[in-house]
């Protein structure tokens, strides 16, 4: 079994499952919602849902980032490993803007055809540890993991 601080937040987990449960359904494998969240389970080491969940529990949040703290998450769907360059309190105090260095540079577009690198990001995120702004398939455009 994984350590906590190597699992990711409930909702990226969730959004994992969503993912799996459509790229099941793709490849011709029709599973329900629960049984994704199962199946997710196991990868990540655990018995079942119900087992990875308590496991994560009602975690706080990140409640501070500091100048110079090593981060990781996800961006854009990319897992991402780096450095708080800049914090400042965003529009109410559950709020932070964060400027991000990572250590390798993040492709940000899901064409073949092209590219486009990023290796510094500034978002917005809240107590949960990601930001409020979505991807279209519903994730967070960023993610801390704790």
């Amino acid at each position: 079994m994984k350590g906590l601080n190597t699992l990711p937040p409930l909702d990226e987990l969730k959004a994992q499952a969503k993912r799996l449960r459509a790229t099941l359904h793709s490849q011709g494998t029709i599973v329900s919602h629960s049984k994704a969240l199962e199946l997710l389970s196991h990868q990540h080491g655990y018995k079942d849902w119900n087992t990875l969940h308590a496991a994560i529990g009602s975690r706080p949040p990140p409640d501070r980032l500091n100048l110079g703290d090593r981060v990781h998450g996800h961006y854009l769907g990319q897992p991402f490993k780096g450095e708080v360059l800049g914090v400042q309190t965003g529009a109410t105090p559950e709020r932070l803007r964060v400027t991000f260095l990572f250590d390798e540079p993040v492709d940000v577009v899901k064409f073949d055809s092209f590219s486009a690198f990023r290796k510094r990001v500034v978002c917005t995120i809240g107590r949960s540890g990601a930001t409020a702004e979505t991807t279209s398939d519903g994730c967070p455009q960023l993610s801390l993991w704790t």
